[in-house]
């Protein structure tokens, strides 16, 4: 999502194209629910019970994943931005119709304003991106500049962590032949595992 107030060239978006992917999308997850329902059962039931008893599942989410992609594309549309208001509607008027099974108003209104009001906030935030996050820069280079903005240098790590436990830096062996000789006086000799290698 670009941050408020870019100004960067809007490119429109097909709308129709994005609410039938939408409604096919979340179809998908209410016939899911539906079948998690339906398979819950005690008693024994066919399976075209999942359309017939839970069908009303399965169209609520078709059209409110269908109205919220397409009110949102379409209002991004009208409106030339991309921002978060664009999800808050969609979500307003996809909310809205999963409140309309019930057929009373403010039913309707609570469950268009309480989708709106989180999705909107949502996507304001930034989403699963974090706010401010500019998305124009390519993402393996911004954290390249990471890694190189908080590497720590090896000798640091090492001293904290210690040698041993996988981690066997420049002269290791050296450091502990010396050490066993003198706690145990044990002497060990260098084996290599190479055949080229002869051992000493």
């Amino acid at each position: 999502m670009a941050p408020q107030g870019d100004n960067t060239v809007f490119q429109p978006k097909d709308a129709i194209n994005s609410g039938v992917s939408g409604a096919l999308f979340s179809g998908g997850a209410g016939l899911l629910i539906a079948s998690l329902r339906t398979s819950m059962k005690k008693n024994n039931v066919g399976s075209m019970h999942v359309f017939t008893h839970s069908g009303g599942t399965i169209i609520s989410f078709a059209f409110a994943g269908g109205i919220y992609r397409f009110a949102q594309q379409a209002s991004a549309n009208l409106r030339e931005k991309e921002d978060g208001w664009n999800h808050a509607i969609g979500a307003f008027l996809g909310g809205s119709v999963m409140g309309l099974r019930s057929l009373r108003f403010p039913v309707i209104l609570g469950f268009g304003a309480m989708a709106g009001s989180v999705v909107g906030a949502f996507a304001f935030s930034g989403g699963l991106t974090g706010w401010g996050r500019d998305p124009n820069v390519d993402e393996y280079e911004r954290k390249e500049a990471m890694r190189l903005n908080r590497r720590r240098p090896v000798e640091e790590t090492l001293a904290e962590v210690g040698e041993g436990r996988g981690i066997y830096p420049p002269g290791y062996q050296e450091r502990r032949r010396q050490r066993l000789l003198e706690k145990y006086g044990v002497e060990v000799k260098p084996v290599s595992a190479d055949p080229n290698v002869a051992s000493a």
